[in-house]
């Protein structure tokens, strides 16, 4: 006797989607799975089951980031055309950039909080939180949304690129008249070019030679200190 194939899908639909379950969409889940566990670098799957990728996760029994962005040596290079920033680079032991593919398909399933770490050559440290963060498919252009700012020493430069789509070296899609992402060296939600360009080329500190080029958080250091380290994470949005 043949069954079937709606009813061997049927039969099978709870196994196949406990089996999706176990498998974890950001750092959050991760945890779940394991409270014991450590910051470090784990695999989550965003966009599903056969696209696994491995992220560094910052995790404490009170908060569970998942970094989509980092930088701390200038060992990778971040000025790189669109399919690379579309699917990720890098080694999320180091420096990398998850890939605005597995970002969408994040803040397409949950709603997340932002919360960008950085550091100076001094040692000083500050950050900037947002409340909501996401961004919209390829299709938009991988639009920025981001808003509910509240500062941790490092002031507001990233409200001023919300609702811009993203640009790269090969794909111009910035409010400027040229192209922001070859001007400074990076690939970022530009607008008119820039307050924020955490994806700049990496430089060393305070160089007023070329103007607003390196690892840039304008409210912080100016256009002319490139930072040591900076790092940008996601967290869902916190229910009471």
């Amino acid at each position: 006797m043949t069954v079937p194939v709606f009813l061997v899908i049927f039969l099978l639909e709870p196994m196949l989607s406990s089996c999706l379950l176990v498998l974890p969409l950001d750092c959050s889940e991760v945890y779940k799975q394991d409270d014991s566990r450590s910051s470090g670098v784990y695999t989550i799957f965003p966009i599903g089951p056969t696209s696994p990728v491995q992220v560094h996760c910052d995790m404490s029994p009170a908060e569970q980031w998942t970094v989509f962005q980092r930088r701390v040596d200038g060992s990778v290079n971040f000025y790189r055309p669109w399919d690379q920033y579309k699917t990720g680079f890098g080694t999320a032991a180091g420096e990398y950039w998850l890939g605005l593919e597995n970002l969408f398909y994040m803040t397409v399933r949950r709603s997340y909080e932002l919360l960008v770490d950085m550091e100076d050559f001094s040692g000083n440290m500050a950050s900037a939180r947002y409340s909501s963060f996401s961004i919209d498919s390829e299709f938009n252009g991988y639009r920025l949304n981001v808003s509910g700012f509240t500062d941790g020493g490092a002031g507001d430069s990233l409200t001023y690129h919300s609702g811009q789509k993203f640009s790269t070296l090969d794909k111009d899609q910035d409010s400027a008249g040229s192209s922001c992402a070859r001007s400074y060296l990076g690939g970022f939600w530009y607008r008119e070019c820039h307050f924020a360009n955490p994806n700049g080329v990496y430089r060393w500190g305070r160089d007023g030679t070329i103007y607003a080029v390196g690892v840039i958080w304008q409210h912080w250091k100016g256009y002319d200190y490139s930072l040591k380290g900076i790092s940008m994470k996601l967290r869902p949005v916190q229910t009471q």
